[in-house]
């Protein structure tokens, strides 16, 4: 089993009068202790189908052991587990066509996207399909009513029939527990009309190059039994949404690009261990917990800000906005997420972050080593951008320096931040990532008196959509 080593550090949080102590954190251990243990008794509840108290409604905490739960069935039954049917029916997809569009909003979309960004090739979709290691180009829908947007996706995947090979196929993955999400229904239908052009109107071929995600009934279910999907994955009962990227939801696309999602599975499992184990001052969960709700008990910091340095982690971000937004956003209460990637938003957000209101916490997510080899800065005989000073310095040193200038022009204006760090961009971390911060999310849920499942909110607008539309 993968160790977890995610490290958290709010030293930048510390300051003399206006931020934390150690001793704030120690005196929240208490609560924060009993937080993680009604989490894990919620767990349990869920896993032995016991009655679930009224106040207790929706408990959505299927998601807690399912990374230990489908490692240790893959384990027992390769072929028939569900991972094994997950990744049996990945690389089917990943033979089959090259280009893959997954069609879903929200948590449908979102962990697969980050996964997408954080652990392929930056630009794996402008790569041949050899130099793509033979996995299809990844391509999401579905997530918007942008008419513009869809027929630029229809542009590149062409109606006309052309499947002799490989290059000219492209196959669906389509994403929702009900079938009735509305974004994701209507990009399903008019892609399904495209596809059903391109194959010639092939029914056995159509229904080979769409996988439907869903729930055990409803109109998605319906849909794919009417088209007869040579294969269907069930989105399990107490697996909300956002809590989903280690369902088919995100484990099918990931796979299909090549990803590997036994170590994505594994640094969720070893995060869940150090979860239940670790004691709260060395516990990463907790410690970021009670930093984030400290910091907006005492200081009111209602905004916090999870700035990623480097490119690849932004839709890892993303898919945090809407984890906590949804999950604590309830009562006229919760922070505010906001993601920023930098050095980007140095030149954008961060002169408000620098002396603008003081209501964010800074959390910055640093990736210890990269992946390619290090650019190093050349000397020049035009020395006119005075660069030569710099020669042989890398672009990770020039990293490293931004977060450190950074860091302490926070510091010495008292903006607190605190540092979140993976070894490796890569899916070991990423498993553990996200593990961290939907057990977080539950505990902060259960430590402040909100249940963190469940997103009564969200209805609301679907409910007068639906009456605007079918006026």
């Amino acid at each position: 089993m993968t160790r977890s080593t995610l490290t958290y550090n709010p030293a930048g949080v510390m300051f003399p009068n206006t931020g934390l102590s150690p001793d704030d954190l120690k005196a929240l251990a208490a609560r924060l202790d009993a937080a993680r243990k009604e989490v894990l008794a919620d767990a349990e509840l869920w896993k032995n189908h016991g009655p679930v108290p009224a106040a207790k409604e929706p408990l959505d905490a299927g998601f807690i052991d399912l990374p230990d739960r489908l490692l240790a069935e893959y384990a027992k039954d390769r072929e028939r587990s569900e991972l094994g049917r997950i990744l049996l029916c990945a690389k089917r997809l990943s033979d089959a066509a090259d280009r893959l569009v997954v069609l879903g909003i929200g948590g449908s979309y979102m962990g697969a996207r980050a996964l997408f960004e954080a652990c392929c090739h930056p630009y794996h979709n402008e790569l041949s399909r050899a130099d793509r290691g033979g996995y299809p180009r990844l391509y999401f829908e579905g997530n918007n009513a942008d008419n513009d947007a869809a027929q630029g996706l229809f542009d590149l995947l062409g109606r006309k029939p052309k499947f002799n090979t490989v290059d000219d196929r492209w196959a669906m993955v389509v994403i929702s527990k009900s079938g009735g999400t509305l974004e994701t229904a209507v990009a399903f239908r008019t892609l399904l009309g495209a596809l059903r052009e391109a194959t010639g109107n092939d029914a056995q071929k159509l229904a080979s190059l769409v996988v439907p995600v869903t729930g055990e009934n409803g109109r998605l279910f319906e849909l794919s039994k009417a088209l007869g999907c040579r294969e269907t994955f069930y989105i399990p009962d107490g697996v909300g949404g956002r809590f989903s990227v280690f369902t088919a939801v995100g484990l099918l696309p990931a796979a299909a690009i090549g990803l590997d999602i036994i170590k994505l599975l594994e640094g969720a499992a070893a995060m869940n261990e150090h979860f239940r184990t670790a004691p709260v001052e060395k516990n990463v969960v907790l410690q970021y917990v009670g930093v984030c709700q400290l910091l907006e008990e005492k200081r009111g910091l209602q905004t916090r800000v999870l700035s990623t340095w480097g490119k690849g982690l932004e839709a890892a971000g993303l898919w945090y906005d809407q984890l906590l937004a949804e999950s604590l956003g309830k009562q006229e209460r919760g922070a505010l997420p906001l993601t920023v990637v930098n050095t980007r938003d140095l030149h954008s957000r961060g002169q408000q972050h620098q002396q603008g209101r003081r209501d964010k916490l800074i959390t910055n997510v640093i990736v210890d080593q990269v992946k390619r080899d290090r650019i190093s800065v050349g000397r020049s005989d035009l020395d006119q951008d005075q660069l030569n000073s710099l020669a042989g310095k890398t672009l990770p040193e020039i990293m490293a320096a931004a977060i450190a200038g950074t860091n302490q022009a926070y510091a010495e204006d008292e903006r607190p931040t605190a540092d979140l760090h993976f070894p490796r961009q890569d899916e070991c971390s990423l498993g553990q990532y996200f593990q961290m911060m939907m057990l977080a999310t539950v505990v902060e849920g259960r430590l402040i008196g909100i249940n963190p499942y469940g997103q009564p909110g969200v209805e609301a607008y679907k409910k007068h959509m639906n009456a605007y539309l079918r006026k």
